[in-house]
């Protein structure tokens, strides 16, 4: 029997996961990860669990499963394409089309970036508030003097880059590892009902009074900016991978995927966790009591109930996330319209325009609660315009050549935005029908 001459190139090109080699392909979607773990997060997930109990901790589940395909996809368009998905919807969609799509990508982008930097100016005014207010401070000064502290600290973070991508994705690792580690230590502060959390967990159940938060808890969790913006973080490793042959080439990029599969795989998942970790925090703690500022008061009521160190680690976890997840938010900001309109947009000029939004917001004196939960609600919103396109073009072969989807992957991609548009609507009976 013959032995196939590609074997040898195939082994070569396809090796054991050896440690080193995959840590060297982490990254991406951690980076893409800590939008799933942002202000909003918070602010819908301690909604959630502090009104609903565990009832809500399906969503997080399901909401995951989405997560973990959709920026698989995103991952494989860009891997397979070696262009980010704005950039394969401006090649491959009429201009109306595309202008359209940049307009819903903006969208999302801006109510990311509000919500993410209110996120974390709110963490400083948490983590010092209080003893400026002591010094006759008001609220509104404090978290526009956070605000400032949030700029720079995000300036500062973006200018890793400088000094090579890799140290920008490693910063922001350590910023999910950090949230990870907070939240381990909460879960070990409270006693959970471990039953239903797990029977809550599988079975799915909603009332008239939990869609709303539902939909924000999507929301916050299928991000449509970081679809953009995952299809752009693997393009440094696809430019360095391109082999010889055409042969060689699709090789190297299968190896590429697969390891990518295994950075999503790990990222969402441990972003789940953190997410139901709040949840169940907030359940565990004040379940059955409605919280009319979830952030602010589950902070205050935190240090009581659990001691002072529980309330300092929730606001130094409140900071982390939202001073990494400003970060991911500008980058994906500059990535949209890079890509959709073809133009050149330093990502620091990207940064002080969005500042503007926040501190609008915070000068009239807005609840910057009830501007997160929105924000997270008009993101649900906009994922379709964000899926439909990436279903589309992975979906086509002349697209993608041999990574096009197959058919169990075309349905559940199609399932799940067939899911995202029916809540979406659900959401709209209630809120206008009563």
């Amino acid at each position: 029997m013959s032995t196939s001459p590609l074997k040898p190139e195939r082994e070569s090109l396809l090796p054991k996961l050896r440690s080193s080699e995959l840590w060297s392909y982490f990254g991406p979607a951690f980076v893409a990860s800590i939008a799933y773990i942002d202000p909003g997060n918070f602010a819908a997930n301690f909604a959630g669990g502090s009104e609903f109990g565990y009832m809500l901790l399906w969503v997080l589940l399901w909401s995951n499963l989405m997560a973990i395909l959709v920026q698989y996809l995103a991952a494989k368009l860009g891997i397979a394409t070696g262009k980010t998905l704005p950039q394969n919807c401006r090649d491959r969609f009429s201009r109306p089309v595309t202008i359209f799509l940049w307009i819903t990508a903006e969208i999302s982008a801006m109510a990311t970036d509000l919500a993410e930097f209110l996120g974390a100016a709110l963490g400083f005014y948490l983590l010092f508030g209080p003893r400026f207010l002591l010094y006759g401070w008001s609220k509104t000064e404090i978290l526009l003097v956070s605000a400032v502290l949030t700029a720079i600290c995000v300036f500062l973070i973006l200018l890793l880059e400088l000094w090579g991508f890799r140290k920008l994705e490693l910063a922001i690792m350590g910023f999910v590892c950090i949230i990870g580690v907070c939240y381990a230590i909460e879960m070990l502060m409270i006693r959970p009902d471990w039953t239903a959390v797990a029977l809550d967990t599988l079975i799915p159940r909603l009332n008239g009074q939990s869609v709303y938060i539902a939909v924000g808890m999507l929301g916050a969790t299928v991000m449509p900016h970081v679809v953009y913006l995952h299809s752009a973080l693997v393009q440094p490793r696809v430019k360095l991978d391109r082999g010889e042959t055409p042969h060689r080439r699709y090789l190297e990029r299968l190896r590429h995927l697969h390891f990518e599969t295994i950075d999503v795989f790990v990222a969402m998942n441990g972003a789940w966790l953190v997410n139901s970790a709040m949840v169940v925090v907030a359940a565990a703690v004040f379940g059955g009591h409605e919280l009319l500022n979830p952030i602010e008061d589950a902070h205050r009521t935190l240090g009581p109930l659990l001691g002072p160190a529980s309330a300092l680690i929730f606001a130094v976890a409140l900071v982390c996330s939202g001073l990494s997840s400003s970060t991911v938010g500008t980058m994906a900001g500059q990535v949209i319209i890079e890509g959709f309109l073809h133009i050149q947009f330093s990502i620091f000029l990207r940064r002080l325009l969005t500042l503007i939004p926040a501190i609008v917001v915070i000068a009239m004196g807005l609840d910057p609660l009830k501007i997160l939960i929105l924000s997270q609600v008009v993101l649900s919103f906009a994922l379709p315009f964000a899926l439909v396109p990436l279903l589309l073009l992975t979906g086509r072969r002349e697209v993608m050549k041999e990574f096009v989807n197959g058919k169990l992957t075309h349905w559940l991609g199609w399932a799940t935005v067939s899911v995202i548009i029916a809540l979406n609507a659900l959401l709209m009976w209630q809120q206008f029908m009563g």
